[in-house]
């Protein structure tokens, strides 16, 4: 019990180092934290929002609101919006700026728009989202490589601190070949010295996306779709024993033998251990707002899928 008094999760040094070092183990320290008790009706209504999000992640907090009204849940847009921030949503429509990123961290720029991936560890991308569990809920985060579409790793946590994030980079650095380019979005835990510190130390380039723009990002959120639809809303997880055993089942399958129609019918593994029937490319027709120098680009490959993003003129932004 003492040793674990010795963490400190402010600390320079990441927790997983500070856990080895303390000859404690590091699930056991997160296990320790109680989550937040949620308000009243707050369980019900997050996993409303979870559920239509996943089914139509363009929703804003508007349409939301009109959404748990027809489900026969009256509630105002304000606490929809707080629920969407605890759950890290947001409408992928661009408009308004109403998620900030840390005022004491360093923001980058979004390198990847017309750039070309042609083979796997050429980048790497990760995120956050939220599962939820019979009684509560937990967040997961992965890495996931553009090429192959391959998991490299995955953590579970109950609370959405850093160090979860942090340890899921470490595993994938010792176990693959660090890529050339790493996207995030600009949450908190992914702008911390924590995370970059890591990237940096690894002579890899740092890309963020740009606010509100959940396209930039978009192979992830398909892997949510994916884990959601085909493995959680299915099971109906309960604890987060439960989770963990489930979602290691299902990331085995998924990049074992789940076969991915933009990867001409082959699973991630074999793709990413040939080299060969991947690839990626981001092309978007909104104006850029990073200042920073585009990455060069290069020809795609004849497999290589083009995710173009546009929005209609005068088309209205919910």
């Amino acid at each position: 019990m003492m040793r674990y008094a010795w963490i400190n999760k402010a600390a320079t040094l990441a927790v997983g180092r500070q856990c080895a070092l303390a000859g404690v183990c590091r699930a056991t320290l997160y296990a320790r934290k109680k989550p937040k008790a949620l308000a009243p009706g707050d369980e019900i209504l997050k996993r409303l929002i979870d559920e239509e999000y996943t089914r139509s992640p363009f929703y804003g907090s508007r349409k939301m609101v009109a959404h748990l009204g027809r489900c026969g849940h009256t509630v105002n847009r304000k606490r929809v919006q707080r629920l969407m921030r605890a759950l890290g949503l947001t409408g992928m429509a661009p408009g308004p700026a109403t998620s900030q990123a840390h005022p004491q961290h360093k923001a980058y720029p979004y390198l990847l728009r017309g750039v070309a991936v042609v083979k796997p560890n050429q980048v790497w991308s990760t995120d956050i989202t939220y599962i939820r569990l019979a009684r509560g809920f937990a967040y997961l985060v992965a890495i996931i490589d553009w090429y192959s579409r391959r998991v490299l790793s995955w953590r579970i946590s109950n609370s959405m601190e850093a160090a979860f994030c942090v340890d899921c980079l470490e595993q994938a650095l010792r176990h693959h070949v660090k890529p050339e380019v790493f996207n995030t979005d600009q949450g908190a835990q992914f702008t911390s010295q924590a995370f970059t510190g890591v990237l940096l130390r690894e002579g890899i380039t740092i890309s963020m996306d740009g606010r509100g723009r959940a396209f930039d990002n978009i192979f992830v959120e398909r892997l949510w779709r994916s884990v959601k639809h085909e493995d959680v809303y299915l099971k109906g997880y309960g604890t987060m024993g439960e989770l963990l055993s489930g979602l290691t089942q299902y990331f085995a399958f998924y990049n074992g033998e789940r076969m991915h129609q933009a990867l001409q019918y082959k699973t991630p593994d074999e793709v990413y251990a040939s080299a060969s029937g991947g690839g990626a490319l981001i092309v978007d027709k909104f104006p850029r707002e990073e200042t920073g120098s585009p990455a060069k680009t290069g020809a795609a490959p004849s497999s290589c899928e083009s995710i173009r993003v546009q929005l209609k003129l005068g088309e209205k932004l919910s």
